[in-house]
């Protein structure tokens, strides 16, 4: 289901329920896929989870001075021509760098599941002319990506906040092109602290299919990258994944 094409003029960021007040802005920016799985088809994860409280996770100079995103894009090998989506995209800060990164050849998809903070992303999106740049509104439990939309998806700052790992992992694997890569920047600390440690990402991303491909710490304070791939052989049913041990969350 090759249709980004057609939807990549339509606009998406972050990880929680829609607010009051964002009625009109969820009608004009839609989701871009179909509905995935319900939440209540996947076990509940036996760890607390963060809630969302700004679209920006830190400034973005400071960021820039750490080297994070040209770090990250560099260890990544985003390059001419990628489909990118940042699902989680909040006010954009690696959407509007990976945009000149992947060309006029490449696409991204910014994602979030706040339309307020959509709103804004569309807004600087225009005002920076990215023509390559879609925004999408998800929901918390499902990206709502098209099938086979991306070589690769980012997950920054994001993932600790995520209410349903297993659906929205579960959700998401259609979206990978044939090897597509998830890759999850966070903070080696307790999910309601913000951050999630290693042992409980990769518990949780193998449960719901994927194989860990690479892990690298990042500059210091930018936490650490984590990159997955679907494992081979179909995704496992809803019902055949088993909720990670309480003891993975502990962060080390």
């Amino acid at each position: 289901m090759r249709c980004v094409a057609a939807a990549l003029l339509v606009s998406l960021a972050a990880c929680s329920r829609p607010r009051a007040g964002g009625t009109a802005v969820a009608e004009a920016i839609r989701p871009l896929g179909a509905a995935g799985q319900p939440a209540s088809a996947f076990p509940a994860p036996s760890r607390p989870v963060a809630d969302i409280v700004t679209d920006t996770w830190s400034s973005e100079d400071t960021r820039d001075r750490a080297g994070e995103a040209d770090t990250v894009m560099k260890l990544l090998g985003v390059r001419p021509g990628m489909h990118v989506a940042d699902v989680g995209a909040g006010s954009g800060y690696y959407t509007v760098r990976l945009s000149p990164r992947v060309g006029a050849e490449g696409r991204v998809i910014a994602q979030d599941i706040m339309p307020e903070y959509l709103e804004k992303l569309r807004e600087r999106v225009r005002a920076a002319r990215l023509p390559n740049v879609a925004i999408a509104l998800g929901e918390p439990h499902d990206p709502r990506l098209p099938a086979e939309s991306a070589d690769l998806v980012m997950l920054v700052h994001m993932y600790h906040e995520v209410e349903q790992p297993y659906a929205f992992l579960h959700n998401l694997r259609p979206a990978l092109r044939p090897g597509g890569r998830v890759a999850v920047v966070d903070l080696d600390r307790a999910t309601n602290r913000h951050g999630t440690p290693p042992a409980l990402l990769r518990c949780e991303m193998e449960a719901a299919g994927y194989r860990q491909a690479a892990f690298h710490p990042l500059p210091e304070g930018s936490g650490y990258l984590a990159v997955f791939a679907a494992a081979p052989g179909p995704a496992p049913r809803p019902g055949e994944i088993r909720a990670c041990p309480a003891q993975a969350a502990a962060p080390r």
